[in-house]
């Protein structure tokens, strides 16, 4: 058997139309997603090669306080991530079938929710720990 290594390149183009400034970039936090907890095609989606992936910027995001890793924001939860945290700043690559990623979450700033790359409604948010202001 002849076992050889092969390098691959995935550039990704960032692009963050639900971010209305760049204010509050200065306060991203890090943190470490729980990929289990993220859907293929709605949250991530597959690069060139089958193995390469990367997550959407802007999904809303949440602390499941059981598990201590950051999954989408659910206002139905029961177990944290019903507390909205933030939005995942900026794409961000993984390899499929890993289980933590680490990633940016912005905490801060000012938001086009209409942009946003799944459904939201800021409205809707009745517990949080970010400081994020909507754009009308």
């Amino acid at each position: 058997m002849d076992l050889q290594p092969i390098t691959t390149t995935q550039r990704l183009q960032v692009g963050r139309p639900w971010l209305a400034s760049t204010h509050g970039t200065e306060t991203n936090q890090t943190i470490t997603l729980d990929v289990a907890k993220f859907a293929e095609n709605t949250h991530w989606v597959r690069g060139v090669k089958t193995v390469e992936a990367h997550f959407k910027s802007g999904l809303p995001l949440a602390l499941n306080t059981v598990s201590k890793l950051y999954e989408p924001y659910d206002p139905a939860a029961t177990d944290g991530h019903e507390v909205f945290a933030g939005f995942l700043d900026t794409e961000t690559a993984f390899g499929v079938g890993s289980t933590r990623v680490g990633a940016a979450l912005r905490v801060h700033g000012l938001i086009n929710a209409d942009k946003l790359p799944v459904p939201f409604d800021p409205t809707a948010v009745t517990k949080t720990t970010a400081s994020v202001t909507y754009a009308v």
